[in-house]
């Protein structure tokens, strides 16, 4: 055989490319006392573990969850940080964030144990209303931000402003 014939055909369909992944993934890890890196609250859509020290959790697209980081060394606490965090679609912007794959849309990030005690706090306190924290008003996460980024006790979630938020989010879907 001579030539193209012995050669198998250029070009033809090429494989369609697998849709990109369109979860959020978050690593986390506890290794006891040194590094500890949990999820606060969230609805996960999947778990995977690596090992006994390390996992990743995953998040569709809108969901919300808190991701807590906290580490030491030899000389006391290098950080304590807390990210609440909305899941984004497939094209939409993120921001970057450590150990969150793509990223996500930050809606309060604070520092510090001092601050971040405070917003455990109040998860608790929205929880203790029976209201899951994934699912109140995202301005009300950045007003709790701006609120203690400033020195300010922020304003209590309640009830009243849980329905109208699940009211306006009705409407806009």
């Amino acid at each position: 055989m001579t030539g193209s014939a012995a050669r198998p055909p250029r070009g033809g369909p090429t494989p369609t490319a697998l849709p990109p992944d369109s979860l959020t993934h978050v690593e986390l890890t506890w290794v006891e006392k040194k590094i500890e890196h949990w999820i606060r609250f969230g609805h996960e859509a999947h778990d995977q573990i690596l090992d006994r020290r390390r996992r990743i959790v995953s998040f569709r697209p809108g969901a919300v969850f808190a991701f807590v980081r906290w580490a030491s060394n030899d000389f006391g606490t290098i950080i304590s940080r807390i990210d609440i965090v909305r899941a984004v679609c497939v094209g939409e912007p993120y921001q970057t964030l450590p150990f969150v794959r793509p990223g996500g849309a930050i809606v309060l990030r604070l520092d510090g144990w001092p601050k971040v005690e405070r917003v455990l706090k109040v998860i608790d306190g929205i929880e203790a209303l029976g209201i899951d924290p994934a699912e109140i008003a995202p301005e009300h996460w950045r007003h709790i931000h701006n609120r203690l980024t400033t020195g300010h006790e922020p304003r209590a979630y309640g009830r009243a402003q849980h329905s109208a938020w699940l009211l306006r989010r009705k409407a806009e879907s």
